[in-house]
């Protein structure tokens, strides 16, 4: 099948134009021809026809049929027409092709009718006495005011036919010629026509493949050149439009992507129009996976599931704590939904931003059982203070060996809430100096530190036969403070003699592997069980509360110890198996040698 292009369109229209109209003029030529040939025929025969109407006229009076006939033959044969006299009632008296006696009567032949009325007639038709189409002009015998006959005159048509058969092969040739000669004339014209069109064509083309900066340059007619100008300053137009889109839509992708909280946008049918990265992060799903699905595929959370649609039917903003289960540990992400509406402010969906508050809930559970702790701790000593001084009241003062017993008991309980009070000092103390960055950091070599601290702790190492051994290079130096590590040194090996058997071994070591110095303190203990890992570093938890306070323990040791390495942008770990001892580790990053 041809390809409907304007080109062949133009074309096509113009070369059947031209056909027609030489078709139409050929025609009207042809029609018009016939009618003159006809009418000159017709006068000519009337002519004829008058000059032997004189000739007649005597033998028609006379009724002289014989000399009619003769007078018929030799008529017909000097004129080269068929001559036919017939009397008024009709009867041929004469014919120059035929015998009267075998002809009809003519009476009722249109042009004899028209004649015996006293006018000239004229017909044409087909003659079954000479087998042609003939045309016939009559006219009456009437030189008086009697009708004496009538004179026909007829010649065939077959000439003229002809002729104008002829001239119609001649027209038919000629217009030929002309629709030949027209080809390349409409062959031209449309192409000039449509060569703009083509090439704002195949620039529109460009320009709706992202060719923004294509421009037509055409000429020709005025309306072309305005539409070609009006196509590029679309384009023009397109472009900034298509650069202020996608501006604003990489702003809003870059906006969306560096925030912390999730932004999920849904429609009406719960499909996932869009997600940014956070968003994918926080579900665990991938961004490219989610953009169309329904959210019953992205997101497995019933409740968050229920959510939406509660966000999407919801004329208010809804808000809810979502708990999702990550393995065996919890987030707690806080959902809000709002309805999302369009330009006419109907709703098309809904948005829902998710804020990862798992942190926070840890650190408020944190601060409720520190709040609890705290109570516990300080309201153990304070109650048995207030029982032994209420029973030194009650008499026990009477009574020298109890109420010096007494006494020391409510001195010791008193010295334990310092301590507690100390700790949290230190503790608060650690936090503030860490957040305004006012802890002095040096270079400093290793060994002297960890060497002070267990001379710190000999006096108890040595009332418990626990022998403290050191093992660190004097080369492994690191950017610390002194009296912090120090500390934090002593918390672990005083815990580790604490809770060691008599005559056993503390190990205190120090090495630098792959950047990073470990201090590790291992003692020969009953070890901790592995449940108690992840909390062993909070304040106040204790493994074995009663043990550790007979101890004398505040139970803010390693937290202490926690917050120092944090100090040192360390950090701490632990390994221990029951019965088998344990080991506890300071993790620093390494400095250059001292």
């Amino acid at each position: 099948m041809f390809k409907k292009t304007l080109h062949r369109q133009l074309y096509l229209s113009y070369l059947l134009i031209t056909l027609l109209s030489l078709g139409a003029i050929g025609g009207y030529t042809v029609s018009a021809l016939h009618h003159f040939y006809n009418e000159q025929t017709s006068a000519d025969l009337e002519s004829r026809a008058r000059l032997i109407q004189h000739q007649v006229s005597h033998h028609f009076a006379s009724a002289n049929i014989p000399a009619l006939k003769r007078l018929a033959e030799t008529l017909g044969q000097s004129g080269a027409q068929r001559v036919t006299l017939i009397l008024p009632d009709g009867t041929v008296a004469g014919d120059s092709e035929e015998n009267p006696a075998r002809m009809d009567n003519h009476a009722d032949r249109p042009e004899v009718k028209e004649a015996l009325a006293g006018e000239t007639g004229s017909s044409v038709r087909y003659s079954q006495t000479v087998k042609a189409n003939l045309m016939y002009v009559a006219l009456p015998v009437n030189p008086g005011a009697q009708l004496l006959g009538v004179v026909r005159l007829s010649i065939p048509l077959t000439v003229i036919d002809e002729t104008l058969k002829g001239m119609l092969w001649q027209i038919i040739l000629a217009g030929l010629l002309i629709a030949l000669a027209a080809t390349p004339v409409s062959l031209y014209i449309s192409r000039r026509i449509s060569r703009p069109l083509s090439e704002m064509k195949d620039n529109a083309e460009r320009i709706a493949s992202g060719q923004l900066d294509s421009r037509i340059r055409v000429e020709g007619p005025d309306d072309v050149v305005r539409l070609a100008e009006a196509l590029n300053q679309m384009a023009v137009q397109l472009d900034d439009r298509i650069h202020t889109v996608t501006a604003q839509r990489n702003e809003q992708e870059a906006i969306l992507s560096s925030m912390v909280e999730g932004v999920v946008a849904v429609d009406s049918n719960q499909n996932v129009l869009s997600l940014n990265r956070a968003a994918a992060n926080l579900l665990g799903i991938q961004a490219g996976f989610a953009q169309g699905q329904p959210v019953q595929m992205v997101i497995r959370n019933t409740q968050l599931q229920e959510f939406v649609k509660k966000a999407l039917i919801s004329p208010e903003t809804v808000e809810q704590d979502i708990v999702f289960h990550r393995g065996e540990n919890e987030q707690v992400l806080k959902v809000i939904g709002t309805a999302l509406r369009d330009f006419k402010q109907t709703a098309i969906g809904a948005v829902i931003v998710l804020n990862d508050i798992t942190r926070l809930k840890r650190l408020e559970n944190m601060r409720r059982d520190f709040v609890a702790n705290v109570s516990h701790e300080l309201k153990t000593p304070i109650t048995s203070i207030k029982g032994f001084v209420e029973t030194l009241l009650s008499g026990a003062m009477q009574k020298p060996e109890d109420g010096k017993r007494f006494l020391e008991i409510v001195a010791g309980q008193a010295d334990r809430l310092n301590a507690i009070v100390d700790d949290l000092l230190v503790l608060s103390r650690l936090e503030q100096d860490a957040e305004k960055v006012e802890i002095v950091i040096e270079n400093s070599g290793l060994k002297p530190v960890l060497e002070m601290a267990i001379q710190a702790c000999a006096p108890k190492a040595s009332e418990k036969t626990v022998r403290v051994d050191l093992n660190c290079p004097e080369s492994i130096a690191a950017r610390i403070n002194p009296q912090l590590l120090e500390q934090a040194v002593i918390n672990l090996v005083d815990n580790a003699i604490k809770y060691s058997l008599p005559s056993t071994q503390v190990r205190v070591e120090a090495t630098l592997d792959n950047g990073e110095i470990t201090v590790a303190v291992t003692d020969e203990g009953r070890g901790i069980a592995k449940e108690h890992f992840p909390r062993l570093f909070e304040r106040f938890y204790r493994v074995d509360s009663d043990r550790s306070r007979e101890m004398g323990g505040t139970g803010l040791g390693l937290a202490i110890v926690k917050h120092i390495a944090q100090v040192h942008g360390g950090s701490v770990s632990v390994d221990s198996s029951v019965g088998k001892g344990s080991t506890f580790r300071i993790h620093l990053p390494a400095s250059h040698s001292a």
